[in-house]
């Protein structure tokens, strides 16, 4: 039986930080479902269909990774039911500084109490990739800074096109 991890986020846009936790996080599971979230509780950039679109085009256009270990899928449910259609009993999430831990800590208590056999495994990017955040890109390319650091060509290509 494979061993699949549930990638949830906005991911708006996808981020080298982003993409560090689905490396890492391929060296211990079979497959990483990533999850976009479709919850309209923020003020998204890109609408659900582009961000999948952005997405795909970063993993497997850009970066040349694995189609068969990566699934990118978009979801409106709680994380928990997530994991329970893709029989996953694990939720991937990134940390990039103490900032997050407090807010990841709370999620992770209350994704265990949704259900007790859903462990929340937490992953650093790399040191390099550890300060930037989906906010900082989409201001820095619309101040016109350079993105080229953050994330990937063809995602910068639509983070360019949403600001012209």
């Amino acid at each position: 039986m494979s061993k699949v991890a549930i990638y949830p986020g906005t991911f708006d846009p996808i981020t080298y930080g982003h993409v560090d936790v689905i490396k890492k996080g391929l060296k211990i599971f079979d497959k990483i479902v990533v999850g976009v979230s479709e919850v309209h509780n923020k003020n998204y950039l890109f609408s659900t269909d582009e961000r999948l679109n952005i997405i795909n085009k970063a993993l497997f256009s850009d970066l040349k990774l694995s189609k068969k270990k990566i699934l990118v899928i978009s979801f409106s449910s709680l994380t928990t039911n997530l994991c329970k259609k893709y029989k996953s009993n694990v939720i991937l999430r990134g940390l990039r500084a103490v900032s997050d831990f407090e807010y990841e800590f709370q999620l992770a208590g209350m994704n265990r109490k949704l259900n007790s056999n859903i462990e929340t495994l937490f992953l650093m990017s790399d040191i390099e990739n550890q300060i930037i955040s989906s906010k900082f890109v989409k201001e820095i390319v619309k101040l016109k800074g350079d993105i080229k650091k953050f994330t990937t060509k063809s995602t910068i290509k639509s983070l360019k096109e949403k600001y012209e």
